[in-house]
Formats: structure tokens, C-alpha cells, sequence
């Protein structure tokens, strides 16, 4: 069977190597897809291909019905321009082509814009945190007046985002230019912020939000059509170099399941969440899988195999190993020869 993992972000690498370590009967034939040819992926792959760039999303998914022509591609699983390709799924399969998609494209839509997602979600084990959104320097104020009187510190993100970027906490005593100097990452000065979005006038949707300054968890999960298969808890430890626990919190694997029940997750997906005064509060969903699967992956369970296996065969015909609770586990770094 052909699968094909275009290009996405650097995970795929660990995927590809997991993979090909759970099928020693070569039930699969992985092929990967770049712009770069000197991607470090390129090499686990039975077949690596160049992709184009500067296509339109339209153009890129005529190019992906191309490619899975040409070189009879049984499994799709996209990365790049996932949420367009969801809707595009008849077009494939017409040509024999599954593709296994995280969500329908309502649901990834919704989930990556983080404001409807937060108004939009009830979880009683691991509510969202208090938000406002805002678009202007008055918006912005009149958040801020809301939620201060409420919380000891707050912070803001882009409503939709990646890697964390555009998130900081909002400091009110010290500068930006004390937070740089002190070499402080994610933090802003508030008096800054605010001259900063006066210049901007108006700009895209963020957020302001009560600061969560507890433990944060990552749950690198595989689904079935909102039946959840397969999950691993990491929490994520504030001394350097101590690595990451393996903590199954029932509360956790609840909340996660409901999130997977409620939004028809499938295939390998993850879940942040992070603690404010003992309790947990939901992050975000990430429709895809994590820079840390490795890591989860170690505990036991090989969530990419366990959701290729399952999406080409069944998942009655996979076994999911149970998870090595309280184990510690850290990525370490392994120098390649590019191809």
C-alpha cells in the first residue's frame, strides 16, 4: 500500500522512523514530499519527491490529485494545506485515493481560529481560560478593564497561530526593552503594548487572556472518527534538562476524549493543556501531530503506526500497548548525513 505524507512540519521525520521500525512486514510504501530536497525526512522515505511552490491552495490541490495519479497513491495524509484538502476528499477517492484528514473542514476552520473555538467549547474537566477579544487599542483597553480587576496577570495570542508566536504575558512593571535586556522570552511591556497597537490602529484578532502559570501537559492523541483510540499524557518539567513525565491523569484522558467525541478527531492529533491553580484548563487542539510524538511514542503506544494501521485496515486489526505511566523521558538531538 502507497501512503504519502506531503510536506509539514519537522514531525514527519519522526513519524516516517516509527513507522518503518512497527512494519517489519513492509505493508507500507512511504513517500515524502518537500520543497527542500534537503529535508532530513527525505531519506526515511521510500520515495522522496520535490513539490512546488507558490501555488494558490486551489492550484496545490490540483497538483495533489496529480501526484496521487501518477504515482498511485492509495493513502494521503496531509500536512500542508490540510484544511483545504478535508474538503476535497470525493475528488480523491474517485481517483482511489483516501485521505485522512483530522476533522471535517468546519471543524479544522474552528479550531484554528481560537477565539470561536474557546466560545464555542464546554469541557468540564478543563474549561478554557477567561478571554476577550480585541482588534484595536480601544477593544484592547476595554478587555484589559474587564479582566484585571479578575486576574494577577494576563497575557495575549494571535487567534490564529503556530509554535506559539505572538503569545506573551503582559508586564506591568518593566519596559520591553528591561524584559529584552533581562533576557525574559514571551513577556511585553504593557505601557509598550499599548503605544504599539495605538501606531497599528486596527490589526487580525488576538486575544487577552488570565495568565496560566501552572504545569502544562501535551497529549499526543490517535482517533477514530471521534472515538478516541490511543493517548499519551506528557507533562512538561520547568527544570532544564529533566525532561518531560509521563502523567495519565484521568481528568486528562476524559477531557481529551470528549474534545475527540465533540469534534470528530481522527487520525494523530494533540492537546494542550496547562494548570491555573491546581486546575486544568484547555490550550488548544492541534490537528496534527506534535513536535514531541517521539517522546509519547516512547511510553509505549506508536500513535503514527497505530493510525496508519488503523486507517488502512481497521483499527480492530491494531494493537495499542498500554502506557508506561510516571515514565520520564527527554528528545535528544542525533546528527544525520543530508541526502
Amino acid at each position: 500500500m502507497r501512503v504519502w505524507y506531503n510536506r509539514t512540519f519537522s514531525s514527519v521525520y519522526a513519524a516516517l522512523k516509527l513507522i518503518r521500525d512497527a512494519d517489519v512486514g513492509g505493508r507500507f510504501t512511504l513517500i515524502h514530499s518537500n520543497a527542500h530536497r534537503h529535508t532530513p525526512a527525505a531519506p526515511l522515505a521510500h520515495e522522496f519527491h520535490l513539490e512546488p511552490t507558490g501555488l494558490e491552495p486551489a492550484a496545490y490541490v490540483d497538483w495533489c490529485l496529480d501526484f496521487c495519479r501518477k504515482h498511485r497513491i492509495d493513502l494521503f495524509v496531509p500536512g500542508r494545506e490540510a484544511t483545504t484538502l478535508a474538503a476535497q476528499h470525493d475528488r480523491f477517492a474517485a481517483i482511489g485515493t483516501r485521505v485522512l484528514s483530522a476533522a471535517s473542514p468546519a471543524r479544522l476552520q474552528l479550531i484554528h481560529d481560537k477565539a470561536g473555538f474557546y466560545a464555542e467549547t464546554h469541557l468540564p474537566q478543563a474549561p478554557v481560560a477567561e478571554f476577550r477579544r480585541f482588534e484595536n487599542l480601544e477593544q484592547f483597553d476595554a478587555a484589559w478593564a474587564e479582566l484585571r480587576p479578575r486576574h494577577a496577570k494576563l497575557c495575549l495570542k494571535p487567534s490564529r497561530g503556530i509554535y506559539g508566536i505572538g503569545f506573551a504575558v503582559i508586564d506591568e512593571a518593566r519596559s520591553s526593552a528591561a524584559l529584552l535586556l533581562g533576557g525574559v522570552e514571551y513577556h511585553i511591556g504593557y505601557q509598550d503594548l499599548r503605544r504599539g497597537l495605538a501606531e497599528l490602529g486596527q490589526f487580525r484578532t488576538m486575544l487577552l487572556m488570565e495568565f496560566l502559570d501552572g504545569h502544562e501537559y501535551s497529549v499526543d492523541c490517535v482517533g477514530d472518527q471521534g472515538r478516541l483510540v490511543a493517548a499519551v499524557a506528557r507533562r512538561k518539567l520547568t527544570q532544564a534538562g529533566a525532561g518531560q513525565l509521563i502523567d495519565m491523569r484521568p481528568e486528562i484522558v476524559e477531557a481529551t476524549r470528549k474534545l475527540a467525541a465533540d469534534h470528530g478527531l481522527n487520525g494523530v492529533f494533540n492537546v494542550q493543556f496547562r494548570e491555573a491553580g491546581g486546575k486544568l484548563r484547555l490550550l488548544e487542539i492541534n490537528p496534527r501531530m506534535s513536535g514531541g510524538i517521539a517522546m509519547a511514542c516512547a511510553a509505549g503506544p506508536n500513535l503514527p503506526w497505530i493510525a496508519l494501521k488503523g486507517f488502512a485496515d481497521g483499527f480492530d486489526t491494531v494493537e495499542v500497548p498500554a502506557v508506561a505511566d510516571g515514565m520520564r523521558v527527554l528528545e535528544v538531538s542525533n546528527a544525520v548525513e543530508l541526502a
